[in-house]
């Protein structure tokens, strides 16, 4: 099975740590962020893995080398020169991430108990075009499904903005749910990014076209998961981890 680990962020939140090392190298309980998520695939079975690189590039990749990949069939995606943002790094790995098979999308800042095997049965049992988990987690910003749990639209609870290809979408008509930035595709969605510019945000793609393509919400009452963007969340990420694996 393939995946994808969005490695390129600049990790602002990071900061200062992000100042000398990218987001994905920054350690938790000991080992970088993107180690978590390689572990993670590895045991979920995913043995063909593309990260997408861009701050601090030569760090990830030269960790990769000293690790072996892991023992895994891991490519990288270079967005060195420029970074894409979420659905620019997709399209740009397209050749890397193949057109036989859906694919698993993990942030690396991602720490979580999901079960990354179902998620991926469960993607192909629907045949949708893109699967994505969410939870009923508290965020100010929600997707949108009906009650069939296909995407409708977007909504930020703080500011008041949807965004919806639907004419008269009222967001309170609808399920809401937190994205987790955990994710299956199908190969079907590269013809419909080939009219995107070469830089754009994956959920951009997603709520402009979900009139066109079907995304569908894999909704997980058990999920615990915790975004470690921020400093303080370090110590947080820590102990999830232990929970995680029993310690």
């Amino acid at each position: 099975m393939k995946a994808m680990i969005f490695a390129a962020g600049l990790g602002t939140r990071l900061k200062p740590l992000t100042d000398t090392m990218p987001k994905a190298l920054v350690p938790v309980a000991g080992k970088p962020l993107l180690r978590h998520v390689v572990e993670k695939l590895e045991k979920s079975g995913f043995g063909d893995i593309v990260i997408n690189v861009h701050h601090f590039s030569d760090q990830i990749i030269q960790y990769l080398k000293a690790n072996n990949n892991f023992g895994l069939n891991i490519s990288v995606s270079d967005e060195t020169e420029r970074l894409l943002d979420t659905g620019g790094g997709i399209k740009k790995a397209s050749s890397l991430l193949g057109e036989n098979e859906p694919f698993l999308i993990h942030n690396v800042d991602i720490i979580s108990n999901a079960d990354l095997v179902a998620l991926y049965k469960r993607h192909i049992q629907s045949q949708a075009d893109a699967t994505l988990l969410v939870s009923q987690r508290k965020t100010s910003r929600y997707l949108l499904f009906n009650q069939e749990h296909r995407l409708q639209g977007w909504k930020n609870e703080t500011t008041g903005e949807v965004k919806s290809p639907i004419a008269d979408f009222d967001a309170d008509h609808y399920e809401k749910y937190a994205f987790s930035g955990i994710h299956v595709m199908s190969p079907s969605v590269f013809k419909q990014m080939e009219r995107y510019p070469e830089k754009f945000p994956i959920m951009d793609f997603y709520i402009s076209e979900a009139n066109q393509l079907q995304f569908q919400a894999s909704v997980s009452t058990s999920l615990e998961m915790i975004d470690v963007g921020k400093l303080n969340s370090l110590d947080e990420a820590e102990k999830k981890l232990s929970a995680f694996n029993g310690n």
